[in-house]
Formats: C-alpha cells, sequence, structure tokens
C-alpha cells in the first residue's frame, strides 16, 4: 500500500511541478524574471513532458492499485503474517506500511516550489543584489564598433551602451548629447547621487550582475523604483581608468517614473 501511494504522490508532484513550469512559461512572461528570452520554448517543453508523464503515471499507478485490490478479494485468503484481525504481526501493526509513511509526507515538502510559484512568484532581481554586486560589466566591445549619435532630442539607450561608450569611445560620441536610460532605482553610498541600474545575464539570474550608471542633479526616488531618467555624460576627468569599479555619471535633467518592464532584464 505505501509503496503505491508514493506513486501516486510521485507523479501528481511531477505533474504539478509540469503545470508551474508552464503557468511561467506559456501563459505568462514570469519566466523573464529568472531566465534570457530565448529559454522560453525549452521551458514550454520541458513543461509539457512533465504535465504528460506525470499523468501518464498517475493513470497507471490508479490502474495497477485498482488490479491489485481485485485480485486481492478474489484470492479471499489471509496473508500468512496476519493475525486474527487481518492486521500484521502480534501488535496488530503492518509494519511494511508503517515504515512507509515518511516517503509520501517528504515528497510532498516537493511541492513547496511549486506553490511558491502560483502564489507569491518570486520578482526579478533588483537593488538588493544590485547594491551587493559591483562586478565591472564585460568590455568586449570594440572601439571602431560604435555608431555616430543621429536625430534630435533625447536617444534612448541602453545603459550598457552607455557605460560602453563613456569608457571606451575614443571618439567621445557622448559628448553634449542628451540620453534616456531605463532602469530601477539603487541607492548610493556617496551623498548627491544615486544608480539607474539594470541587471544583465548571461544565462539565468544565477550569474546576473549588474549595469550602473551614477545619476546626480535629481533626487532619488525610493530603491527599486523604475525610472526614465534623461541627462547628459559627464566626462571622466581622468586619463587612465583608476583601480577599483567606477561607474559613468550622468547629470540628470529630468526624472520619469515608469511601471516595471515585462523583460526586467538587458540584453
Amino acid at each position: 500500500m505505501a509503496a503505491a501511494v508514493n506513486r501516486v504522490t510521485q507523479n501528481l508532484i511531477l505533474a504539478l511541478l509540469g503545470g508551474a513550469v508552464l503557468r511561467i512559461s506559456a501563459f505568462s512572461t514570469t519566466y523573464l524574471n529568472y531566465v534570457k528570452p530565448g529559454f522560453r520554448p525549452f521551458l514550454v517543453g520541458a513543461g509539457v513532458v512533465l504535465v504528460v508523464l506525470g499523468i501518464a503515471g498517475l493513470v497507471q499507478s490508479l490502474r495497477s492499485e485498482k488490479d491489485g485490490a481485485g485480485r486481492g478479494h478474489a484470492g479471499g485468503h489471509e496473508r500468512p503474517d496476519e493475525g486474527p484481525e487481518g492486521h500484521g504481526g502480534a501488535d496488530g501493526h503492518d509494519h511494511a506500511d508503517g515504515h512507509g509513511h515518511g516517503g509520501p509526507r517528504i515528497a510532498w515538502l516537493m511541492c513547496l516550489p511549486v506553490f511558491a510559484i502560483f502564489l507569491i512568484a518570486p520578482p526579478a532581481l533588483g537593488s538588493f543584489a544590485a547594491s551587493r554586486d559591483d562586478t565591472p560589466p564585460p568590455r568586449s566591445q570594440a572601439l571602431s564598433s560604435f555608431t555616430p549619435l543621429t536625430g534630435e532630442g533625447p536617444v534612448d539607450m541602453k545603459i550598457g551602451d552607455f557605460i560602453a561608450r563613456a569608457w571606451d569611445d575614443e571618439k567621445k560620441s557622448l559628448t553634449g548629447r542628451q540620453v534616456r536610460l531605463t532602469g530601477f532605482v539603487v541607492p548610493s553610498k556617496k551623498k548627491g547621487q544615486w544608480f539607474v541600474t539594470r541587471m544583465q545575464l548571461a544565462c539565468c539570474a544565477a550569474d546576473a550582475f549588474p549595469l550602473k550608471v551614477a545619476v546626480k542633479g535629481v533626487a532619488a526616488p525610493p530603491p527599486d523604483t523604475w525610472v526614465e531618467v534623461t541627462g547628459t555624460w559627464v566626462p571622466h576627468a581622468f586619463d587612465k581608468m583608476p583601480a577599483g569599479v567606477v561607474h559613468p555619471e550622468l547629470a540628470a535633467t529630468d526624472l520619469m517614473e515608469i511601471d516595471a518592464p515585462a523583460e526586467p532584464y538587458e540584453d
């Protein structure tokens, strides 16, 4: 009996896990809080496989249990170790079943992540993670790859592109140009500035690192507030990059609070 309950529990959890994966990938964009957009087909496929395997296992387990019960009634005799009351052993307890009770209880603990996804899906990484990581972003962009900034008015720009141009563009194309950066607010230890920040993924949230630009000239909104900040680059006053992590600066002229985007991480 315990073995049958274990099989049913395991298959039910498998189906629930597959349903949770489909819930965040096929029927919403919640998966973008954890992985890059390109992983969606793989998540949907994995969710479908888990649901199918779980349901198939449940059907097989219930059918086997029903067939076993039918054979037991047809036999009509007691097991050799059963006592007068139909219970195993002299103390009236079925030791085989007794040892198996812990299995389903422990297996049900695996449902906690499933319920967390359905009820309280963890949000995307924010200021807490960004403020504790000052890993410098990779600087793999070639100096000749920066295209001229054309058009009038503020240029919408990714934070990673702004950082690359600030440090590596020999032509200093940011000089005097208004740009608009989108990100969330991270407090700074230095007075008079804060960071507009976007996390970037190599693969998933576990390897994310922050892209930060120091904002000056406007008061900081509350941490984790998503904003569009407009301003101009503050050219650095040193000829050689100093030791440690140095963030480029933006002299802000306008700030607007916005809703968090569906895709919180930057490419």
